[in-house]
């Protein structure tokens, strides 16, 4: 089943342990805001009604959001102008991810030994490759989805200082 930005929007929800009101601020941070209603529909099953399309644009903005929430706002840096036809890849979401939680080469490959399929050194470094690198790979929705989910045992680590 293919990984949907409203799924990876819900499983960063869980996994981050983020309630509403701090989706909002990430949102607001983002100068993309959206108000409790518009995100918990976002939240929704596709079956539900009110269900909301997360679109590329939007799980970028949020991804951007939480880049400032936890590292801070670059200064002299203009608002990233959202761009509804940009296409968002895995590869985006797990940069994105890896910039706004700080996390080194070893704390992804440590995230992803939890999960079944080992990577290697090379292999990870193949994924922060830009797109028209010989060496890049497409990040495959199920890494993705490992790795969002790892990040909860992450987020319960004792003594994990989590923003």
């Amino acid at each position: 089943m293919p990984l949907t930005n409203n799924d990876t929007l819900r499983r960063l929800r869980y996994n981050l342990n983020l309630n509403d009101n701090k989706l909002v601020e990430i949102f607001r941070l983002s100068s993309s805001p959206l108000d409790r209603e518009v995100i918990q529909n976002l939240l929704k099953q596709e079956d539900a009604e009110g269900f909301m399309d997360c679109p590329d644009a939007l799980l970028s903005a949020f991804l951007d959001g939480l880049i400032i929430k936890r590292r801070g706002k670059r200064e002299n840096a203009q608002p990233a102008p959202v761009n509804p036809t940009s296409v968002l890849s895995n590869n985006d979401i797990l940069k994105k991810l890896r910039i706004a939680l700080e996390l080194k080469e070893e704390d992804v490959l440590a995230i992803m030994k939890k999960s079944k399929p080992d990577i290697t050194r090379s292999e990870l470094g193949a994924l922060f490759r830009q797109k028209n690198n010989r060496n890049f790979t497409p990040c495959g929705d199920q890494f993705l989805r490992n790795f969002i989910n790892g990040l909860k045992d992450l987020y319960n680590q004792e003594g994990y200082e989590g923003k």
